[in-house]
Parts: C-alpha cells; sequence; structure tokens
C-alpha cells in the first residue's frame, strides 16, 4: 500500500524561503536575478553570512524594508 504525501505546512513553506539554498542553481540564479547581481556572488554570499535570505539580501544590497 502506497503511503501519501504529506501536504507541506505554511510554517514549512515560511521556512523554506527565509533560507537560500547554496547548492540549488535555481535558488542561487534567483537570488542573483533578484539583486541583480551575479549567482557567484551569491554563492560567496552564502559562504560568508550563510543562508539566511535577509542577511544575504542586506549584504548584497537589496535589503526588504519592513512596512
Amino acid at each position: 500500500m502506497a503511503t501519501k504525501a504529506k501536504k507541506q505546512t505554511a510554517r514549512g513553506r515560511k521556512q523554506d524561503r527565509a533560507r537560500v539554498a547554496g547548492g540549488q542553481k535555481y535558488e542561487v540564479s534567483y537570488e542573483a536575478k533578484k539583486t541583480r547581481r551575479s549567482a557567484s556572488a551569491v554563492k560567496k554570499t552564502v559562504k560568508k553570512v550563510g543562508n539566511s535570505r535577509k542577511k544575504i539580501e542586506s549584504r548584497l544590497g537589496r535589503a526588504k524594508k519592513k512596512s
């Protein structure tokens, strides 16, 4: 009997979006396009400051502003 795949919760999605997987090409290229930097610059930043999206974007010059 096949097991049913669990749905990802809203909390899980939110936690996933808060991180950038440096080894995932699509995530690196998305962040590079978003911050108008090269993919290698994004990878270097991930290695330097960790995988927190907020830290990466602030380091690359596109910090999210809280409203």
